[in-house]
């Protein structure tokens, strides 16, 4: 099976198997935002286990 091509640029797999992503709402309109809420922002997330099958799927690891 083909794996997503948006996929594979926004997630990354842990050594653990554990997904990485980025968080949303740092790409414009960041002016009004506060250095507290950008500066957070910069930090990797991790994918909820509600979407982990998903992004699995995406990814062509299941």
């Amino acid at each position: 099976m083909k794996t997503n091509s948006g996929s594979k640029k926004r997630f990354t797999l842990t050594g653990t198997g554990k997904i990485k992503r980025k968080h949303a709402f740092k790409s414009h309109i960041l002016t009004k935002k506060t250095t507290k809420q950008k500066r957070n922002l910069t930090h990797m997330g991790l994918v909820d286990k509600a979407d982990v099958n998903n992004v699995k799927i995406l990814l062509g690891l299941k």
